[in-house]
């Protein structure tokens, strides 16, 4: 303002010009016309709530019904009844017998890896009730995949493929299975919390901040020590970056 010789409501006006406009404006035609960078989520479980009950679902769309057609039932039959005299019908019974066999061990391995996946997904909803009930990020408890592992008798490595792919639509939104893991944290009293309330109780000091005089990382560590969380500053800084929130400089508004 100085330099320029202006008054401070030009320089506010400049700045919202500034901020609206695009460095690589090239970048925009790129996104538009590569359908790579569009993806659509299409949930694999849905959840709802009827009257306190929460009720959990396979999407119909991603969970088919699966069946052998009878027609391929009867052939059998009508090729086994000939099978007493002819040997053609006698090789066509054995290959008739095989894919079908073929087809109901897939439709068996289908059912399987449904019944794992509702079994997962049921336990961290038993896990996290709480959250689900309430759809407060400060009620998620720590949980890691051997927690979850532990309870359904599964390796970790079939739960982390599950929390790695699968989304599941809330009354919330819709949300990553990777969303109710976090690791876990004491408070000044010995309670056990998880990262995501702090990093939830951080994310709001900071959209309650005044923007001409932002957090630093240093005054969000002194907030969350107030609060009974002792962690060190550059936990803080780490927890702020995986939020993607700038640091304080780059926050501040006139």
């Amino acid at each position: 303002m100085a330099k320029f010789e202006i008054e401070d409501d030009d320089l506010k006006d400049a700045i919202d010009v500034i901020v609206k406009l695009n460095p690589k404006p090239g970048g925009s035609i790129k996104e538009v016309t590569d359908s790579k960078n569009i993806q659509q989520i299409i949930p694999d479980f849905i959840l709802t709530e009827d009257e306190g009950e929460l009720q959990l679902t396979l999407n119909s769309r991603n969970a088919p019904q699966l069946r052998v057609s009878k027609s391929y039932e009867e052939m059998l039959r009508s090729y086994a009844e000939g099978a007493k005299t002819s040997k053609s019908d006698k090789e066509a019974v054995q290959f008739v017998k095989q894919k079908l066999d073929s087809a109901k061990w897939f439709i068996d391995a289908i059912y399987q890896r449904q019944q794992t996946l509702l079994l997962t997904m049921q336990t961290i909803i038993d896990y996290q009730r709480d959250y689900f009930v309430s759809g407060d990020e400060t009620q998620l408890k720590p949980m890691i995949l051997k927690d979850i592992a532990d309870i359904v008798g599964m390796d970790i490595s079939t739960i982390s493929r599950v929390a790695n792919s699968k989304y599941i639509q809330t009354p919330f939104g819709i949300l990553s299975l990777k969303f109710f893991f976090s690791e876990a944290l004491s408070t000044s009293s010995g309670e056990e919390v998880s990262t995501r309330e702090v990093k939830k109780i951080l994310s709001d000091a900071i959209s309650a901040e005044t923007k001409k005089r932002p957090l630093t990382d240093q005054k969000l560590t002194e907030i969350l020590k107030e609060k009974g969380y002792n962690i060190a500053r550059r936990t803080v800084a780490k927890y702020r970056e995986q939020l993607n929130i700038p640091v304080a400089r780059l926050r501040k508004e006139l």
